[in-house]
């Protein structure tokens, strides 16, 4: 099975990695576990001999047959990642855990749909491009702080668990990658941090300007923002201050 470039795929083959990225998956071995992308299955194995609730997502038909094949107990189901609804495959259980080796041409809306979805999503794991990875846990005041940055933070704490170089894949990505932990909050932080999604993306789209600039269009009822923010530019709030900022955002424009 040839890796598909439309589909971004780009299959790990070192046995090692694959252990290290399993073994950073902290579910219990009776909670639900969804893997992203499992292609040829090099972390299925592993996973499937650790969880006994797991379900492979997988859009490449070829893979689907070698997968049901190879593992005939595993649940796949031949879906785009992207238009999963993450509640139906938690059910009734009270955690989703999600593993994978991320198409790195989709990255960010895979990461934004599970920022926001409405299943119970506790932990994920996932391997992507060491660029967008250093974007999930940058600081206020770096070039790589952003809006992926804020949404991220607000919804869980990303960390950086370790690198991986373009030599363990076939074919040879033209990038470093990493594996990322997010360790997501509850479901309180999380409808604070969509609720701010509007504030912090007019923020981060024109970055260059102060708040006062670049939230004017948000501001239709000419309410000044307060001091403390209108002189600021966005890379200088950490990320509960762009919730505080919609929150006053909602209370003068009444929306």
């Amino acid at each position: 099975m040839r890796p598909n470039k439309r589909l971004g795929q780009h299959f790990l083959r070192d046995a090692n990695i694959t252990r290290k990225i399993v073994d950073s998956v902290r579910a219990g071995a009776n909670d639900q576990v969804v893997e992203i992308g499992p292609g040829l299955g090099a972390l299925t194995a592993d996973l499937l001999a650790r969880f006994d609730n797991l379900i492979a997502i997988e859009v490449d038909d070829r893979a689907v047959s070698h997968l049901q094949s190879t593992y005939p107990s595993l649940d796949v189901r031949h879906q785009d990642v992207l238009a999963i609804d993450w509640s139906e495959l938690c059910g009734e259980r009270d955690a989703l855990y999600v593993v994978g080796n991320l198409p790195y041409n989709i990255t960010t809306p895979i990461l934004f749909s599970l920022l926001d979805a409405e299943a119970p999503v506790t932990e994920i794991v996932v391997m992507m491009q060491l660029e967008v990875a250093r974007r999930l846990v940058a600081v206020p005041r770096t070039k790589d702080y952003g809006i992926l940055s804020v949404a991220t933070q607000l919804a869980g704490k990303p960390q950086i668990l370790f690198r991986v170089s373009r030599n363990v894949f076939d074919p040879k990505p033209a990038v470093e990658s990493a594996v990322v932990r997010i360790n997501m909050f509850g479901r309180d932080e999380a409808i604070e941090g969509r609720a701010a999604r509007s504030v912090i993306r007019a923020a981060f789209n024109q970055r260059r300007k102060t708040l006062r600039n670049s939230l004017a269009k948000l501001l239709t009822g000419g309410h000044p923002l307060p001091e403390k923010w209108s002189g600021k530019r966005a890379e200088e709030l950490v990320p509960s201050e762009f919730v505080e900022l919609a929150q006053f955002v909602k209370r003068v424009e009444g929306t």
